[in-house]
């Protein structure tokens, strides 16, 4: 079985609770269903939110849509001049067969498309 860290990014209009948690929550289960992940083969999930947003932790809404095993952290993304603004980035570390660095569906979504044209649906 091998470790994968799937990347994902999504924006949020407003620096509010309940759209940061929905928001969060619409990329996490991105990740998810893209990479047909169970809850168990979840280990750890890093979250950055830019400067702006401070309204909740991004780690909530893993733990609301029952992500309750796995290791969550929150940090600051680092500030960078002209960067994309009102943003939050995950990084989900997933245990499952089958699943490889060649073949993970990372997910892109909202304004943070910008962020890996490459990658965005």
């Amino acid at each position: 079985m091998s470790m994968v860290g799937i990347r994902g990014a999504i924006t949020v209009d407003n620096n509010v609770r309940t759209e940061m948690l929905e928001r969060t929550k619409e990329i996490l289960t991105a990740i998810i269903e893209a990479n047909q992940i169970e809850m168990s083969e979840i280990i750890a999930i890093h979250f950055t939110a830019t400067k702006d947003l401070d309204a909740v932790y991004p780690a909530v809404a893993a733990r609301e849509i029952g992500i309750v095993e796995a290791a969550l952290m929150c940090f600051q993304e680092m500030y960078v001049q002209k960067s994309l603004k009102m943003c939050i980035r995950v990084e989900m570390q997933v245990e499952k067969e089958g699943l490889t660095r060649q073949n993970a569906q990372h997910q892109y979504l909202r304004g943070a498309k910008v962020l890996r044209p490459d990658l965005a649906k």
